[in-house]
């Protein structure tokens, strides 16, 4: 089992995964063993047996940088900081081709990408199961496949190994397992309970602050930061609609709609407002808040290396995307009304 578990997490099988997709390194086209690559090997993110840490390295996370190019809060804040508790590298490179370089800097195991597939499409499959009339062998095979498809884009891009992605995928099997029975009590609370728009700024600010830290800088906590700020927001959303718009409606078996021409064009327009309030309330927020901590904290607006300090990075994040999240599940729906599109 140790043996399995070791290959699992090494690169070879990733390398070899790519080489069968038709993915070759520059210069190693229609041939090649990916073993091969690994005599010059470097290792990104805590190094491993036989590698030392590059930061000048391409595709190595700097302990001053970070490269440029994120499903449920519960899921993705675990499988984040399971990254950064663990610190199991990425796959080597080579014999890996890497297809990404922002997420690089981050530690690989779980996967987030296979925990947030696996989360949501199995979650939308049973949510809807006893809701809309579709065969159940038809929603579980879409639920499979979408979240077998993102798991093997995963390896395709070289950014995990089989572990990484195997790990992720069954830690969200196991919340969904634990947390289903719970599911109408936790929809209760979060519509009903006065407390609700407290708890949910307080717990994920509280987790955003006390993440785990690192020896050096890694997108990690920011994107844990954005994901928690998102879900807060949206969730505060839900809460107001719920007391002072109308009540969550609850059905039982209905069916879909015939699609027709007049349908397709209130439902791209409704997209396109939507789209358009979140990225207005996106780039308002982002530089009143940025601008705002640069007044507090007297940092120049451009200093990267200031914007990634704690006390900076948390609060930007965290109010820029919360405010999408509210004007996603308030704002938007209200404009909609207001246009006459619902």
């Amino acid at each position: 089992m140790a043996r399995l578990l070791g290959t699992l997490r090494g690169s070879q099988p990733v390398a070899r995964f790519q080489r069968c997709c038709g993915l070759f390194p520059a210069g190693e086209e229609g041939g090649g063993d990916p073993a091969e690559g690994v005599r010059h090997r470097v290792v990104c993110n805590g190094g491993g047996a036989g590698g030392q840490r590059c930061p000048g390295a391409a595709g190595c996370g700097a302990p001053n940088g970070v490269r440029r190019g994120r499903g449920p809060q519960i899921v993705m804040y675990i499988g984040q900081v399971s990254k950064d508790i663990l610190k199991w590298p990425r796959p080597l490179s080579p014999p890996v081709v890497k297809l990404e370089m922002r997420t690089d800097a981050e530690y690989g195991m779980p996967s987030t990408h296979a925990m947030a597939a696996t989360a949501i499409s199995f979650s939308f499959f049973i949510t809807t199961m006893n809701q809309y009339k579709y065969p159940f062998e038809l929603g579980l095979m879409a639920a499979f496949v979408f979240s077998m498809l993102v798991c093997l884009s995963r390896l395709y891009t070289g950014m995990h190994t089989v572990l990484d992605v195997i790990g992720g995928a069954l830690i969200s099997a196991v919340l969904l397992v634990l947390l289903y029975p719970v599911w109408d009590s936790i929809d209760h609370v979060l519509l009903t309970s006065p407390f609700c728009p407290l708890l949910s700024i307080a717990v994920p600010l509280l987790l955003c602050y006390n993440y785990p830290k690192l020896d050096y800088y890694s997108p990690t906590r920011g994107d844990t930061t954005t994901i928690l700020g998102a879900g807060a927001g949206a969730t505060v959303g839900f809460w107001l609609n719920n007391q002072y718009v109308a009540p969550a409606y609850v059905g039982s078996n209905m069916g879909f709609p015939l699609i027709t021409s007049t349908m397709v064009v209130l439902m791209l327009t409704r997209f396109l407002v939507g789209l358009l309030v979140i990225l207005l309330t996106r780039q308002l927020m982002k530089n009143v808040v940025l601008r705002v901590l640069c007044y507090c904290y007297t940092f120049s607006i451009t200093d990267l290396d200031a914007r990634r300090r704690l006390e900076i990075e948390v609060p930007y994040k965290f109010v820029t995307y919360s405010s999408v999240g509210f004007a996603a599940t308030v704002i938007v729906p209200l404009l909609h009304e207001l246009l006459g599109l619902i």
